[in-house]
Parts: structure tokens; sequence; C-alpha cells
């Protein structure tokens, strides 16, 4: 089996993870401190290729209500830049409350609040792609 991605894309950082080989758990990859547009798209296609990745699953950021929000039409906008340069398939999970969780799992580590920002994104990511694991792997 081929792997999936997850990203959580924001304005100014992008969190990466990716499956197990199996796709039954995710792990955090990385996180990617935004530069610019194209070189940033161009990164993550990158590391789809070289992960030998099938499927891409992006966060998608909706008010509480689930309407769309600013960081909605941003995220829709980067993700049809992405797929002009790949192949992979891309698909959205609901991102709701993974970065907030992913800051309470610092904080309830002992992370400081400095070094938050190196991994929260890459946990939200993983958060997201673990929702979507559960989703596909109860079928």
């Amino acid at each position: 089996m081929k792997r999936i991605l997850a990203l959580d894309i924001g304005d100014k950082r992008v969190g990466i993870a990716i499956s197990d080989p199996n796709n039954s758990f995710a792990l955090p990859c990385e996180t990617l401190f935004r530069k610019r547009f194209f070189d940033d798209i161009a990164y993550l296609a990158k590391i789809a290729a070289e992960k030998d990745v099938e499927k891409i699953v992006c966060g998608l950021p909706v008010n509480f209500d689930g309407s769309e929000s600013i960081q909605t039409k941003k995220t829709l906008s980067f993700v049809e830049e992405l797929k002009k340069i790949t192949d992979i398939e891309i698909v959205f999970e609901d991102e709701r409350f993974t970065s907030i969780q992913a800051e309470d799992d610092l904080i309830f580590g002992g992370v400081r609040r400095e070094n938050r920002k190196k991994t929260i994104d890459a946990i939200a990511a993983s958060y997201i792609l673990e929702g979507y694991l559960n989703k596909i792997n109860k079928k």
C-alpha cells in the first residue's frame, strides 16, 4: 500500500503528516515555514513524490458552524495550485479543533510557548490524517 500525506495549511506554516505503510496510523512529519507561495507548493509536491504518496488529505478550515471562512478560500486556492503540479488525488478533511487539540497536548507535555510553533502544525496535520484514516478504515 502507498502512504497518505496530510497537510494543515496556514498563512505562515504548513504542517505535514504521513501515514504508516499500512495506512493504520498518522505520524507528524515536519513543519514547513512558508516563504514563497509557488516554492511552498513545489516543495509539498516533491515531498509527496519522495514519500510515494497515493493521496493527500488537506485540512479544510471552516467556521464552528461549518460555513466557509476566509482561511477556507485561501486553502482552496492553495490546493488548486497544488493540483496543477501533481497527479496525486487530493481530498479534504474537516480540521476544526485540531490546532487547539495539538496546542493542548503540547502544553500538557510541558513544551515551552516559543517551541510550540516548531511542531504544532505537524501534530495538527497528524490529527487531520488520523480522522481521515479512521473514516476509511471503518469501511
